[in-house]
C-alpha cells in the first residue's frame, strides 16, 4: 500500500477548512486538522508530519508561531503559510523561520500541494513592471512595524506615533493588491 503523507491543516476558517481537507483527502493526504494553536500544538507533538498548511491569522494569534515547533518535531516537515493578509514582512518571517512557501488566499488544494512540492525557488519569476500604490506600501510598513513589536498594537501605534485606534482600522482592512 503506498504511503499516505500526514498533513496538518491550520485554520480557524472551519468551513474553508473542511472543504480544503476534503479536497486534499482526495490527493491521497493524511489530513489532521486544528482551528488553533493550542488544538495545533498538541497534534504537532503527536507524531511525525511530512507537511503543514497553517493560516497566518489565527483569531489574535500568529500561524507563525507554529513553524518553530513544527521544525523541533521534524525538520523535514515542509511548510506552506496561508493568508489573506499578505504583506512582504510576514513573508520574509515565515521563510527566515522555516516556512517552504508563502501563499496568499484563496488558494487551491493544487496550489497548495504544487508549493508544498515545489523544492526550489525559480530565477525566472518575473519582476513587475508597476511599482506598489501607496496604501500597499502603508500596509507593508504596518505590518513590519507590527512584527517588530511583536504583535503589540499598543507598542506599535507608539512606534508609529499613532493612535491606536486609527491603527487598528487601518489594520481591520484589506490590504489593497498593488
Amino acid at each position: 500500500m503506498k504511503h499516505r503523507p500526514t498533513l496538518l491543516l491550520v485554520d480557524d476558517d472551519k468551513i474553508y477548512c473542511d472543504v480544503l481537507s476534503e479536497a486534499l483527502e482526495e490527493k491521497n493526504y493524511k489530513v489532521l486538522i486544528a482551528h488553533n494553536i493550542h488544538s495545533a500544538t498538541k497534534l504537532i507533538s503527536g507524531g511525525s508530519l511530512d507537511y503543514a498548511v497553517l493560516d497566518l491569522s489565527l483569531n489574535n494569534e500568529s500561524g507563525l508561531n507554529l513553524i518553530t515547533p513544527i521544525k523541533e518535531e521534524n525538520i523535514d516537515t515542509r511548510i506552506v503559510i496561508l493568508t489573506g493578509y499578505a504583506s512582504i514582512a510576514t513573508a520574509i518571517e515565515a521563510i527566515k523561520l522555516g516556512a517552504t512557501h508563502y501563499l496568499t488566499k484563496p488558494a487551491t488544494a493544487e496550489d497548495i500541494v504544487n508549493a508544498l512540492n515545489k523544492l526550489e525557488g525559480d530565477a525566472e519569476t518575473t519582476i513587475g513592471k508597476n511599482p506598489p500604490s501607496i496604501k500597499r506600501l502603508e500596509w507593508d510598513h504596518l505590518q513590519k512595524v507590527l512584527l517588530e513589536n511583536d504583535g503589540n498594537i499598543s507598542a506599535t501605534a507608539r512606534a508609529l506615533n499613532m493612535h491606536r485606534r486609527t491603527l487598528q482600522r487601518k489594520l481591520s482592512k484589506r490590504p489593497v493588491k498593488k
